[in-house]
């Protein structure tokens, strides 16, 4: 475990104030700096987050900063980006977060950046390609938080089918961080026991599962929720947070996350959801799932979409 963990996070909206509690709320982090163009709004989220600390089993300073903050920080956590709308897809808002990020960057270039880098803002599996090429830094140091929110909507999904804990659901959602996302049922378990298995030994409980219901409602959450309020914030918050805690505290653990894949499922040259050990150096193996023909092309597809709208 690291000294002294320092977090970053540039852009303040309603998904990096979040990703900034999460973390100070579950002691992650011994430093937390907020950035934003706004620097009155990111300022006033510090104090309201610090504000908080004194309730809290840890203590962790949380203050407002710049760029310059990013020269010793562990992870820098990029957030800023256009806000998707009711009936907007993530791909809707590539052009405008583009921009965004764009000038990020080109702040980041001028800093000899020793940490690791964690996109969020969306589409994010091209932003975080686009980052990566931007910043020329090696491809474990720039990911995605991917395919990890569909993922977790996915278990819950099983799980509410089941009245079973969600944590009892292992599995992934593969791909694009979006409608195309996929779940590769063949390596679904619930209890140890592949689903399919289940529910032909107990079809009162398991019996409702269905691959059409769960892949809707994974893709529909999201939206339902931007309908409801105008914004996810309190998932992606904590999926960021979950992240950030694999790399400082060298866990090597199994994450969904997009990083660049070089051959892995049979694709070169993409961003996309797969499960990833995650450590100290941020992408430390890609796992290669063993898939079904019809995965494979579903995850192929997914992955399709993502280049045809990869950016410069």
């Amino acid at each position: 475990m690291l000294a002294n963990r320092k977090i970053v996070i540039i852009g303040t909206g309603h998904v990096g104030s979040h990703c900034a509690y999460a973390l100070a709320i579950q002691g992650i982090c011994d430093e937390i700096v907020l950035v934003d163009k706004d620097r009155t709004k990111a300022k006033s989220h510090s104090m309201d987050i610090a504000d908080s600390v004194s309730f809290f089993n840890s203590s962790v300073i949380v203050r407002c900063g710049d760029y310059s903050d990013c020269k010793d920080a562990d992870i820098i956590v990029i957030s800023a980006g256009v806000p998707r709308l009711p009936g907007q897809t993530r791909l809707d808002v590539l052009e405008g977060s583009v921009e965004c990020v764009r000038d990020i960057v080109s702040n980041l270039n001028k800093i000899e950046i020793k940490g690791i880098i964690i996109t969020i803002t969306n589409p994010a599996d091209i932003i975080a390609d686009f980052v990566r090429k931007a910043t020329g830094l090696p491809k474990n140091r720039v990911f995605s938080t991917g395919t990890s929110l569909d993922t977790a909507r996915m278990r819950r999904t099983v799980a509410d089918l089941c009245n079973i804990a969600p944590q009892s659901v292992i599995g992934f959602a593969m791909g694009e961080h979006g409608d195309s996302s996929m779940v590769p049922f063949s390596n679904l378990t619930i209890f140890g026991k592949n689903y399919k298995h289940l529910k032909e030994e107990n079809p009162e409980r398991f019996g409702r599962l269905s691959e059409k219901v769960i892949t809707d409602q994974t893709h529909m959450r999201g939206m339902d929720i931007i309908e409801g309020k105008g914004s996810t914030e309190f998932g992606i918050g904590t999926a960021l947070a979950d992240m950030a805690k694999a790399v400082l505290m060298d866990e090597h653990r199994i994450l969904p996350a997009s990083t660049l894949l070089e051959g892995e499922y049979g694709q070169t040259n993409v961003h996309a959801g797969v499960p990833c050990i995650i450590g100290r150096n941020g992408i430390e193996q890609i796992i290669e799932l063993k898939l079904t023909d019809e995965e494979l092309k579903q995850f192929e597809n997914s992955c399709n979409v993502i280049k045809q709208h990869m950016v410069e």
